[in-house]
């Protein structure tokens, strides 16, 4: 998915990131328990991948697939063989990978490497960490980590609600009514995301929606202002990021419109290369948007279960006309049978 992801930026003509190897210490040196090795002079390279390496091929010498632009992790296994070198082979094994221009190297367990190592690594300013975290729990946590900086993303006009526990994404035009259906659904007991602004990213094949702006949970409520919901309802009616299962688009009722009006076709908007179901709102004055909203939520939750109630419907309607046609058939051909006998 990551690959889709370099796909899309590149389609819309935007850049990977980036962060520094100074970035990844100063933010995760307490979650992955890492103390530097090298000088702190090697803290200056740029990290530009989301993945990371078990470089075991490259330490025994064969580097022409070597991934060199990921962080490199090495477990006890690595350590181990490194340690079984002769000195002559650990120099040129290891001088050899680190002119591929690495980020830096992670160690697992608090293990330790030959002195060498560190000499060559401040020589050709790659930085060595330590980490006290096992081999597995160390890739599992800087994996997610990595994903949450690169992740795909974009900021639109929308406000984002936790609905029954599943993520509503309400867009329209501008005064439609998005905030005061969110506001309604918050008052009825439901969760508040954002209002206004909301940046979708694309993490682990899932669209998830956060806040646009990082200073409050606040509402342009027309005619009222700005509230804040953090402060009216409560921090428990307030959510920091939810995965986007509906998108529902206010529009304004108009007579013309073809609306779905029995459910069994289904819509979707993509964002970010991830299709959701959408549903074309027609809002109209009296109509409680907010209930509707409560509804479409459900019928997504009955449907992950198994029940689409228009699929039910639509069978009900034929069963009952094939009853109907059957009926009708029988009687036929009692008329015919009466007409016959009289005949006779």
């Amino acid at each position: 998915h990551y690959l889709l992801a370099f796909k899309l930026r590149q389609n819309r003509g935007t850049s990977m990131k980036e962060i520094t190897v100074y970035d990844l210490f100063d933010t995760k040196k307490k979650d992955l328990a890492l103390s530097l090795i090298t000088e702190p002079e090697t803290l200056n390279k740029k990290i530009g991948s989301p993945y990371l390496n078990r470089p075991g091929l490259a330490l025994a010498g064969y580097l022409e697939l070597f991934a060199a632009d990921r962080i490199q992790v090495l477990g006890e296994t690595e350590v181990r063989y490194l340690q079984s070198l002769t000195e002559e082979d650990l120099i040129t094994r290891i001088r050899n990978m680190f002119k591929m221009d690495i980020p830096c190297i992670v160690i697992s367990k608090g293990l330790t490497l030959p002195p060498v190592i560190e000499y060559i690594a401040n020589e050709l300013n790659i930085a060595l960490f330590s980490s006290r975290l096992s081999t597995i729990n160390l890739i599992e946590n800087l994996s997610r980590y990595l994903r949450d900086i690169f992740a795909l993303e974009k900021t639109i006009h929308a406000t984002l609600v936790d609905v029954f526990g599943l993520g509503i994404l309400l867009t329209g035009k501008s005064g439609i009514g998005k905030s005061e259906c969110a506001l309604d659904l918050v008052h009825r007991g439901h969760s508040l995301v954002g209002d206004d602004l909301i940046t979708l990213r694309y993490i682990e094949d899932k669209l998830i929606g956060k806040p646009g702006r990082e200073f409050g949970y606040f509402m342009e409520i027309r005619g009222v202002g700005f509230i804040n919901a953090e402060r009216v309802f409560g921090i428990e009616r307030t959510r920091k990021q939810k995965t986007i299962d509906l998108q529902i688009e206010l529009m304004p009722w108009q007579e013309n419109m073809d609306y779905e009006r029995i459910g069994l076709v289904s819509n979707y908007a993509e964002h970010l290369g991830v299709k959701i179901p959408i549903i074309y709102l027609p809002v109209s004055p009296g109509k409680s948007v907010s209930v509707i909203v409560e509804v479409a939520a459900m019928n997504i939750i009955l449907k992950g279960v198994g029940y689409d109630a228009a699929e039910d419907f639509n069978r009900k309607v034929n069963e009952e006309i094939r009853k109907k046609t059957m009926l009708k058939n029988i009687e036929g051909k009692s008329d015919e049978t009466d007409r016959g006998d009289r005949n006779q």
